[in-house]
């Protein structure tokens, strides 16, 4: 796990070695082991190390195997970097370190683009042919690992934050009208390519791209997700497809063992992660570091489910580390937790990963998740009307339950300038659309998890554990887990209030009290009920100066919802007022 940055030229000019040291200054958390710069002829290489596999200097980034002609800098994980090191020795490859990033060039060098078909894990890399000048750009199925660029004619710059990118210098930092309504409807979930910031765009997940030297790129999307049943599948009972998941989570549990520093367990208390635990501990893994945070209560909301992960924690004999946040420590971290997103992120919980992940770098520097469970095993209250849905409802039912503000809410909220079209009900349209995904249940799962699943939670996590050097790994994303999931028939997934197929599983191996609960949801009521000393601060940053220039909102629509926050709540329970008021935080927070 670390930061990578890169510039490729296609105008003659040497890249700007200054500009790769500013990104790589900027992503020193993410990688706080150690740093690199690699530059030869038109393109420049900068790398900051988080050291979980392979500790030694051996695997320090950029790498370079000069008898290969290849150069890389990658950040994520391979998990079957040992079994593919095997394969790739039999062809006759020889290796000078025992990490995964050698095995990704020996790899691309075996077996050409088709190789990222062999890679098992979490990854965005880059890679340079010294020979042919050509660079190769991929990222991993689910975009679990970040990976952000600036193209014009000239130069193709990388990094893995959009902070950093904004360090380099030189680009549009307007704000994207498509992207602006997109994080105002599509509850903050921000399709790739776009992001906020108009001149900074996303690179998509399962794609693979080849740069040549004179700026030509050729992309071609090496996954996708299908959710219709194989012919071989069709008789398939429910425990038969229980096994069949269990199997494939119990590997995908396995595989994110692989590591040379201890790895703990993000634990929430909820069944996802009590899964996780539970299989560790199923795997002979004993001294488990295990995590959970807490806020006050607001009302009758608490802030903490603590009763349950001590269920766990106790019955599984973890190391238990329990994180309890007052209102004023809060209030107090979340410019730093701001300054840590990559793109502005609307989720109350967020704060909760940015103070969790502080305490887990005290202890261990790497953590599986039990994010993902939830879209992939259809765990959310808006699945059952999907159930019900036809096609030709299938897209307003999902509208009714997902999206913050329909269209007519959206031109009131913003300035006109930035009205155009209703981008986001157009891309659910298009997305609903395509071939793989054949009921509207199918649609919305397969949406969520490709789309939404990667654009906020995944990128939630990432971000606010590098934040603190620790490395997240999230087994629900294992993509033959998600492969076998999806073909799973909808009914055994949604029933029993959802996740059915899952709990199944769970009440063979923890206690049924953590299963039988109420779904919880990270909460922090604080930002939810904003009120206090929370509402002094939004009227700060709302009334601020900076945001009076910008003006991206309407004053009418910005004094609605200070009136009365409370009122005005999304369907999925966030406040509006805190949607508006954290993307004005973040742009002011980063110099926009």
């Amino acid at each position: 796990m670390c930061g990578i940055c890169g510039e490729i030229r296609f105008d003659q000019k040497s890249p700007s070695l200054a500009s790769i040291e500013r990104m790589n200054a900027q992503m020193e958390r993410r990688g706080p082991d150690g740093a690199g710069v690699f530059q030869q002829k038109n393109l420049a290489f900068g790398h900051r190390r988080l050291k979980i596999i392979d500790v030694s200097e051996r695997s320090q980034q950029p790498m370079i195997d000069n008898d290969l002609g290849l150069s890389i800098v990658f950040n994520g994980c391979i998990y079957n970097y040992p079994e593919l090191r095997e394969a790739l020795k039999q062809k006759g490859y020889q290796f000078f370190s025992g990490g995964d990033t050698e095995v990704i060039l020996k790899a691309y060098h075996a077996w050409g683009m088709d190789f990222v078909q062999h890679l098992q894990g979490m990854f965005a890399f880059a890679i340079w042919e010294r020979d042919s000048g050509n660079v190769i750009i991929a990222r991993d199925r689910l975009g679990i690992k970040p990976f952000y660029y600036v193209q014009d004619a000239s130069s193709f710059r990388f990094a893995s934050s959009l902070p950093a990118l904004l360090a380099s210098g030189n680009l549009d930092t307007e704000i994207d009208p498509a992207a602006l309504n997109y994080y105002m409807s599509f509850h903050a979930v921000v399709p790739a390519p776009n992001t906020i910031i108009k001149g900074v765009r996303r690179f998509p997940p399962a794609t693979i791209m080849k740069i040549s030297p004179d700026g030509k790129t050729k992309a071609k999307q090496y996954w996708t997700l299908n959710f219709d049943t194989l012919p071989e599948e069709k008789n398939l009972s429910e425990a038969d497809w229980k096994e069949r998941v269990r199997e494939a989570l119990l590997l995908a549990v396995r595989r994110r063992m692989v590591a040379d520093v201890p790895v703990g367990v993000l634990l929430s208390g909820g069944l996802d992660s009590s899964l996780v635990v539970a299989m560790l501990a199923g795997e002979g893994q004993t001294g488990l570091n295990t995590f959970s945070v807490g806020f006050e209560n607001v009302g009758i909301e608490e802030g903490n489910e603590f009763k349950y992960s001590d269920i766990i924690a106790e019955r599984f004999g973890t190391t238990h580390h329990k994180i309890f946040v007052q209102n004023d420590e809060l209030l107090k971290e979340l410019p730093n937790c701001i300054a840590a997103m990559n793109e502005p992120m609307v989720s109350h919980d967020v704060i909760g990963f940015y103070l969790l992940s502080r305490t887990v770098s005290e202890h261990v520097k790497a953590v599986q998740s039990g994010q993902g469970a939830d879209e992939i095993f259809g765990g959310y209250h808006w699945y059952p009307p999907m159930l019900e849905a036809d096609a030709g409802s299938a897209v307003a039912t999902y509208k009714q339950a997902f999206f913050d503000r329909d269209f007519e809410e959206y031109k009131q909220a913003v300035d006109a300038r930035f009205i155009q079209e209703d981008f986001a009900q157009q891309f659910v349209q298009s997305h609903f659309a395509a071939a793989g995904a054949t009921r509207p249940i199918d649609k919305a799962l397969r949406l969520d998890t490709t789309i939404m699943l990667t654009d906020d939670p995944v990128k939630r996590v990432d971000n606010m554990t590098m934040a603190w050097g620790v490395e997240a790994r999230v087994p629900f994303l294992d993509h033959e887990l998600v492969e076998v999931a999806a073909r799973v028939p909808a009914e055994y997934k949604i029933k029993s209030g959802g996740k059915h197929i899952l709990k199944s599983i769970g009440y063979d191996m923890i206690p049924k009290e953590v299963i039988d609960r109420p779904k919880g949801y990270f909460p922090v009521p604080g930002l939810k009920y904003i009120d206090g000393e929370y509402l002094d601060m939004v009227h700060d940053v709302l009334g601020s100066q900076k945001a009076k220039n910008r003006g991206i909102f309407n004053r009418n629509y910005l004094d609605t919802l200070l009136a009365n926050p409370k009122e005005h709540i999304t369907p999925l329970r966030g406040s509006k007022l805190w949607q508006v008021t954290l993307l004005e935080y973040w742009l002011q927070t980063h110099n926009l």
